[in-house]
């Protein structure tokens, strides 16, 4: 009996070059086909400058990214600085406005000093990469990142996955690999169902064990804390000697880019030996100019958090009334169930097709399989907006949901 590719490499499925021939990425196709069958494929689909939908897509959580005072702030940054910042920050990548966004995160968080990177993922990466190493321990939540599971990856180090939110079984693994340089990772917020980690908890386990703890608040700084100052901060453990903060600047700050936050002996220690650090362009003057005047405006409009979480609370009230399953949310991230991937996914159209975007997530972007829409509940909704939201989400709701 033919397999698969014993059938694509004869060329009977279309699967081979046009004249028959095997090519080298004849093996795509069966892939293709199998993403097809599952309901998982996806397209990019270039969205337009001005659009008359309503977002609960995005990440802009306080509605920053098109604030006049922060794509001015962006447009006078590239400006004065150009529109690139001409290579690594070791070199020429690094602007007074680099410094000057490291010093003001790091205030406004709580820590000794940051370090800002080209993104989100690039700033986790190197966290786990430099701070641990062959022969050390990582103890990584099961519902973290992709990111953070690359970092792992990448790290040499040995990975224990443990159950999601679990500071025991944190604990366990640290004790059962006791004597070795350790840290537990951990989102503080996360991005599928938007549930907060344990960190009190978490930090416990790891001082215990005298290990670090390492911290992705991507989805807490702007939301929690006192004025949006993050999850570490909302916990107590902001500037902790053995805490370290990872973040990104695409989020609550509108802009783009990520920054690792802790104690100055760590962020030096990043500059010299994080690769995704002395390796890559610096951030675009643009984008850090946006972050900076995103940072001063959230310092002087601390009530922008607050709304955040009055949103995303109301939205799952309203869609839990409305017969939903929807998980209740501990920042700005709603997620509503649904029945399989292909109806998670007629269900986002069918939004669309009524004026709103939401996201939807399918396996493998969720670690337990259930499909969901996810949505984001931004600081600038209105009252109004928001029940037009769920009116369109429970009226388009599959069965089963």
């Amino acid at each position: 009996m033919l397999r698969d590719e014993d059938t694509r490499a004869e060329g009977s499925d279309g699967g081979s070059g046009t004249d028959g021939r095997r090519t080298a990425f004849d093996w795509t196709d069966a892939e293709a086909r199998g993403r097809a069958a599952a309901g998982l494929v996806r397209t990019l689909r270039p969205r337009a400058a001005e659009s008359e939908l309503l977002d609960l897509a995005s990440n802009d959580y306080l509605g920053l990214t098109r604030r006049p005072e922060i794509t001015e702030a962006a447009a006078a940054a590239a400006r004065r600085w150009g529109a690139g910042s001409t290579g690594s920050r070791l070199v020429t990548g690094t602007t007074r406005l680099h410094a000057d966004l490291e010093r003001e995160l790091a205030a406004f968080c709580g820590f000794e000093a940051a370090l800002v990177f080209s993104s989100g993922y690039t700033a986790n990466l190197a966290a786990l990469t430099a701070l641990s190493g062959r022969g050390s321990l990582i103890v990584s939540d099961a519902g973290n990142h992709a990111s953070i599971v690359d970092g792992c990856r990448l790290s040499r180090a040995e990975t224990a996955v443990v159950p999601h939110r679990d500071p025991e079984a944190v604990r366990k693994a640290l004790h059962a690999h006791g004597g070795r340089r350790a840290l537990a990772v951990t989102d503080s917020v996360f991005s599928v169902d938007g549930d907060k980690a344990p960190l009190a908890e978490l930090a416990r386990a790891c001082r215990d064990h005298g290990a670090a703890l390492v911290v992705d608040d991507a989805h807490g700084l702007g939301v929690l804390g006192e004025g949006g100052r993050g999850a570490l901060h909302a916990a107590g453990l902001a500037g902790d000697e053995d805490v370290v903060a990872t973040l990104t600047l695409s989020k609550s700050l509108g802009s783009q880019g990520g920054a690792v936050l802790g104690p100055a002996r760590v962020i030096e220690h990043l500059v010299n030996a994080a690769r995704t650090f002395i390796f890559d362009t610096g951030l675009a003057p643009a984008a850090v100019g946006a972050a900076l005047a995103s940072l001063r405006l959230i310092h002087g409009e601390p009530g922008l958090a607050e709304r955040a979480r009055r949103v995303a609370t109301t939205l799952y009230r309203l869609l839990t009334d409305g017969g939903l399953t929807a998980v209740r949310p501990d920042a700005a991230v709603v997620s509503v169930r649904a029945p399989s991937p292909e109806a998670a996914l007629r269900w986002a159209a069918d939004c669309r097709a009524e004026g709103l975007a939401v996201g939807c997530f399918r396996p493998p972007s969720v670690p337990d399989g259930i499909s969901r829409l996810r949505l984001t509940a931004r600081a600038d909704l209105s009252d109004t907006q928001i029940a037009e939201a769920v009116a369109t989400i429970v009226r388009t709701a599959p069965a089963g949901s």
